[in-house]
């Protein structure tokens, strides 16, 4: 079934004529969001008190022509799915929708539909009526496809008081439309949010949201305009060492109106960034702040950047997220939602816009308190053949293993079964494991066998030391999600090590007892 076919109800949804009571009622609504509005406007342009953000740009006359969301509905009127997901033990998918319109996701759906397997988002869907739904990205001209699709599961967060789930973009992952409606093209003018987890970031190309070019290439500079997050100070930075929010305009990453660095474009990591791109004839604008409290900053506005290729510009009105134009997809991040305008917005939309997101107090997960980082631990495996065992590391060589560990171990054996928690090195938000008796070396994964490794200070390194904690697949523990593999959980294998998906090429990817062996008890350290 093409990805078309997938969206096909909520075309019909918003085809369907509206009957007379219908059109009464929403005029009687728009009366009373008028006057709600009169109460609470300042200086122009008025705002409903219960707008949500396509509501509040459509009052300031920019709307929305695409509005991604898996956490929230971004209009009050919107009662449509928000994303799709597909399982892999039968590969059946399932709309996940709303709890109530205007409201936020049924992550209690998803849940259940994925209990005990993996699922990952295959479609994303466009909230604004234009049919501009985000689906898996295929090759391009800097890499081959089809890209990878996130993990359904890996990034957890509170909005509003109830769970949802954000898009976790591990390096190869990526979702595109190059068959948009209304996005902006040539110089028209357009803007875009998007709220972002400030501590999953890396230096790869490029973790973008916007538009990009139609046909997966780089076809010249000024031919893209997108919100990119990240450190990648190849083409442009900021002040400090990053994250900074910048615009990938093709061929450059700009924080100003300079080819490379712009002091007024400071490093941000809230966990919970906001992060605006907005672009007019010869002038344009990056701002940003914290998505839980306080008010947007302009970090740059002013005219195109003084290079060839950018006034005017060329934009070509596809979309991407997670990736570059030309498909680059060397990057990491987090999306919890985002839209597209018409028009270039004031600032006085983008701060009520702001004032929406923060008023849904969007709040992460918070680790329990044997995974707080300086915590000491063993893991003990949960599959009834292995529940005497513990991960631990092998003093002979660099291997990780399973074996049992008891209270008449041997000293090296109990110190070999305990780890200290960090903060993800590539992540804070996940963890690394530090072995207890062997300082500076940590449990990593290379060609996807688990292994114990001094650190290097390697981007790569960190990659592939950090491990984020979710609820166990078996129903059981903790199952621990590799940081730059989101579909592989750390796993026993014939009592090796390893990182694994729920079925796979690999002998360690086998879906028999998967659930079982990819979870862990948080145990009391042997050492």
């Amino acid at each position: 079934m093409s990805a078309l076919a997938s969206v096909r109800p909520l075309d019909r949804l918003r085809n369907r004529p509206l009957n007379r009571f219908r059109k009464w009622a929403l005029c009687a609504v728009a009366a009373v969001t008028l006057i709600a509005s009169a109460l609470v406007s300042g200086t122009g342009t008025s705002y409903a008190a219960s707008s949500l953000p396509c509501d509040l740009y459509a009052a300031g006359g920019t709307p929305c022509v695409a509005a991604h969301s898996t956490t929230r509905a971004l209009s009050a009127a919107y009662n449509g799915p928000l994303y799709q997901v597909r399982r892999s033990s039968d590969s059946a998918t399932r709309d996940i929708g709303l709890l109530s319109r205007g409201g936020y996701a049924n992550a209690a759906a998803q849940d259940s539909f994925c209990a005990g397997t993996t699922c990952v988002i295959t479609v994303i869907y466009d909230q604004s009526g234009r049919g501009n739904h985000l689906t898996q990205a295929p090759g391009g001209g800097a890499a081959g496809g089809p890209d990878n699709l996130a993990n359904a599961v890996a990034a957890p967060a509170t909005v509003g008081g109830h769970k949802a789930y954000g898009v976790y973009v591990a390096p190869g992952t990526g979702y595109r439309n190059n068959h948009t409606s209304g996005i902006a093209t040539g110089d028209q003018p357009e803007g875009m949010y998007a709220i972002l987890d400030g501590t999953h970031f890396n230096g790869g190309c490029c973790f973008d949201y916007g538009n990009a070019e139609t046909s997966n290439n780089d076809t010249g500079n000024g031919h893209m305009e997108a919100i990119y997050f990240g450190n990648n100070s190849f083409w442009g930075y900021g002040a400090g060492t990053g994250p900074w929010i910048m615009a990938d305009l093709e061929n450059g990453l700009f924080s100003g109106v300079n080819t490379r660095y712009n002091a007024g474009d400071p490093a941000i990591s809230h966990r919970f960034t906001t992060a605006v791109v907005k672009g007019t004839a010869n002038k344009w604008a990056i701002r940003g702040g914290n998505a839980r409290v306080g008010a947007l900053s302009t970090f740059y506005s002013g005219v195109r950047p003084n290079a060839s290729g950018y006034n005017p510009m060329s934009k070509e009105g596809a979309i991407v997220l997670g990736i570059g134009g030309d498909n680059s997809k060397s990057a990491a991040g987090t999306f919890y939602e985002g839209v597209m305008t018409s028009g270039y917005p004031s600032d006085a939309t983008e701060n009520a816009v702001q004032s929406n997101i923060t008023s849904v107090a969007y709040t992460a997960p918070v680790l329990p308190n044997t995974l707080t980082p300086g915590s000491r631990i063993s893991l003990r495996a949960t599959t009834s053949c292995c529940t005497t065992d513990y991960l631990r590391h092998d003093d002979a060589g660099t291997n990780v293993v399973i074996s049992p560990v008891s209270s008449s171990s041997s000293a090296t054996d109990k110190g070999d079964a305990t780890w200290i928690v960090r903060a993800g090195l590539a992540n804070s938000s996940c963890v690394s494991f530090e072995s207890a008796n062997a300082s500076g070396r940590y449990l990593r994964h290379n060609n996807f066998q688990l292994r114990l490794n001094a650190n290097d200070s390697t981007s790569l390194f960190a990659e592939d030391a950090t491990f984020c904690p979710q609820a166990g697949n078996s129903g059981q523990g903790y199952s621990f999600m590799s940081g730059n593999y989101d579909s592989k959980y750390l796993r026993h294998y014939f009592y090796t090590g390893y990182i694994a998906g729920d079925g796979g090429a690999n002998a360690w990817d086998a879906a028999k007892s998967w659930a079982e062996d990819t979870s862990w008890q948080v145990a009391s350290p042997w050492s």
